[in-house]
């Protein structure tokens, strides 16, 4: 006698509602389903964060960090949803209590793209041109390489940005190629060497987060769809963040890359005009564990604080 397979689960999944955070979604969920073989099927729960509302002005002046995953924290502890999906550059350096990462599947494009209908790169737009950004880190970045360029805030999702530089409101700006890639715009832009603009840490991963009372299955499915380097760099990554108390208050950058057998971290922090720069790196082998990944990034931290004088530059509404 055939025994019947059990009747596949329904699991909530919690998104944003963007075009990019739903693509993500569907990435995800179409991977349970798959790793599962059918026993899992994710139905998606959209919802609009305090950081969607916000059009015109910087996260900072509302809150920073965690504008864009408060919603989904609050229903993931209260038993609303099962898991979230989040950008992972989003996510304060630290999860809500009850809360664990179980998956950072593989990384996209790491790196920043300059867009612009009139220039090829940074260095190619005449003087005095107006840069769209709403990015600390990639305002400071840019300066540091053209002190002349004009700052107008820019905020919203992909289509929206690219809308505005449609409309004239800025000569060029910035995206995360992995937004672009995941939505198909990979061609719009023109990738930024790491070299010359440090992207942000954990920039292009994606982190799924459930709590830590999780169903085992749903825990053990998510894990299969973890990808060890991509662990490897937001451990790293986000180390570095957390001991610097990395906010959107202050311009900071973190990248860990394979050499051979080995890990490089660099990571750096700006002035908020680009004025200044500290950078350091540090190294540990590719079969570090999680806790040698995180001392890394608080060892490579600590140089760049010292650099910096042990105090690191905010951003403040004078500024």
């Amino acid at each position: 006698m055939v025994t019947p397979s059990p009747a596949p689960r329904t699991v909530r999944l919690g998104t944003r509602g963007s075009p990019l955070a739903l693509a993500q979604a569907h990435q995800i969920a179409d991977g349970i389903a798959s790793v599962s073989g059918g026993a899992l099927f994710a139905d998606i729960v959209t919802f609009t964060t305090t950081g969607d509302q916000l059009t015109t002005e910087r996260l900072i002046n509302s809150g920073g960090k965690g504008l864009f995953t408060r919603e989904l924290d609050d229903a993931l502890s209260r038993g609303e949803i099962d898991l979230a999906v989040h950008s992972l550059k989003d996510v304060p350096a630290r999860l809500p209590d009850g809360q664990v990462f179980a998956a950072f599947p593989l990384r996209e494009d790491p790196r920043d793209g300059f867009v612009s209908k009139s220039a090829h790169s940074l260095r190619d737009l005449p003087a005095g041109a107006r840069l769209g950004t709403a990015s600390l880190r990639r305002e400071a970045q840019a300066l540091a390489l053209r002190p002349d360029l004009g700052v107008v805030t820019f905020r919203g999702n992909v289509q929206t940005r690219l809308r505005k530089l449609d409309e004239g409101l800025a000569d060029a700006t910035f995206l995360a190629m992995a937004g672009l890639n995941r939505l198909g715009y990979g061609e719009a832009a023109n990738p930024i060497p790491i070299e010359d603009m440090l992207p942000a840490a954990a920039q292009g991963i994606i982190g799924v987060v459930c709590r830590e009372d999780a169903d085992p299955l749903l825990y053990e499915t998510l894990r299969k769809l973890n990808i060890a380097d991509s662990e490897a760099a937001a451990t790293a990554e986000r180390a570095f963040l957390s001991l610097l108390d990395g906010s959107c208050r202050t311009p900071i950058a973190a990248h860990l890359t394979a050499e051979g057998s080995h890990w490089r971290l660099t990571g750096e922090v700006l002035s908020i005009r680009g004025e200044q720069r500290w950078r350091a790196a540090g190294t540990c082998p590719r079969t570090a564990s999680a806790a040698e990944l995180s001392a890394l990034g608080e060892t490579v931290a600590r140089e760049v604080l010292e650099a910096a004088g042990g105090a690191l530059p905010r951003f403040t509404d004078a500024t």
